[in-house]
Parts: structure tokens; sequence; C-alpha cells
């Protein structure tokens, strides 16, 4: 292809790339954060990023490889502090793993993005099949891997239950008191919860 075609299809200089890249994943995490999967168009995530149709399809393909995309650079914090919270005593599993996910919650730069996912996973079949592998192959797993006891995957699975249950009831439906209470005071009332499910008989 000529350099002219490339410009008419709105592709960029390859020294832009990656910052295309990026200013395209921002504009869908903040897309489908603020309409949920359904309502998100492949359009709609190219005009907010300044940017042509075909330049979100050229580097990302389908809008559900779009999400997935901007789900994974989502969750790369969690997958930092993965290995962080599964590593030491089985005693204090409980509160790290509610810790690190109300931490991430708490932190208005990952809050965005965690907005998106739950909110079209929640409303789209496609999306929360993506949000399942990611959480499912990434952190449940590796979770459960480290437990001595019967039906560990189920217990992963509980307790992840549990954590996500009262983040959407606090960022997302944000029913009182829940939402405005002390994340402390919800760690410290959930990490026994979770040590429970993770850990318990």
């Amino acid at each position: 292809m000529t350099d002219a075609a490339a410009k008419r299809r709105g592709r960029p200089p390859r020294t832009e790339a990656a910052d295309t890249r990026d200013r395209i994943l921002a504009a869908a995490r903040e897309e489908f954060s603020e309409r949920g999967y359904e309502k998100t168009s492949v359009r709609g995530i190219a005009k907010a990023a300044g940017v042509d149709s075909a330049l979100v399809h050229h580097y990302f393909g389908t809008k559900e490889q779009v999400f997935e995309s901007a789900v994974e650079v989502a969750f790369a914090p969690v997958l930092r502090t993965r290995d962080a919270v599964l590593d030491g005593s089985l005693d204090g599993i409980g509160e790290r793993v509610t810790r690190m996910i109300f931490g991430l919650w708490e932190n208005p730069v990952t809050r965005t993005p965690l907005l998106a996912i739950v909110r079209s996973a929640v409303s789209n079949e496609a999306a929360a099949a993506v949000f399942r592998r990611l959480i499912s192959g990434q952190l449940l797993r590796r979770i459960a891997g480290q437990l001595d006891v019967p039906d560990p995957e189920l217990r992963a699975e509980l307790a992840a239950a549990q954590i996500v249950g009262v983040a959407m009831m606090r960022y997302v439906i944000k029913i009182e008191p829940v939402a405005s209470a002390d994340p402390e005071q919800l760690i410290a009332r959930l990490a026994p919860v979770v040590q429970g499910h993770l850990t318990g008989p």
C-alpha cells in the first residue's frame, strides 16, 4: 500500500502508532464505562479518540476485540499485584485479596476501566465471556491452586462473588450506607468472610 493510500485510510506514521493505540484504548474504556457494551460502537470509540473507524478496526478488529484489549490493559494492575497477594501464609489470604480488589476500586485511575468492565459484562454475553476468561484464567485459578482444601475452584469463585457483589453495590449501584462507608470498615468485615470461603471447613 502506498503512503497516500495509508493516509486516506487514516493510519498514522509508525512513530505515532503506539500513541494512537493508547488513545483508542483510553477512549474505549471511557465509552464502555459511560455507555456499557451494548450502546458503545466502534464509530463512537473512533470519534472519542479522534481517529477514523477504519483505524480502530485496523488495530483491534471487532468491538469485542477492542473490549478485550481494553479489559486486559485495565486488568494489568491485578496481574502486577497478584503474585504478591498469593505469596505468604494462607491464614491471611482473605484480607490480602480483599484489600487488593478494594485498592483497585478506590483508585480513580483504575476505577473507570473497572466500571467499564463490570457494566458491560452484566449487560452483554460477549463482554461477560471476555470478563470470565480473564478473571478465571488470571486470578481465580491461581488462587484455587494455592488451596489445600476440597472444592478449591468453587471456594475461589465464592470468594470472588463476595467481593464483586459488594463492589457492585458500592461503586455501580451506589446503595447506602455501603456506598459511603469507610473502605477499611468494609475490608474488616469482608476479609473474614472471604477467608472462610477460601480456607474454612
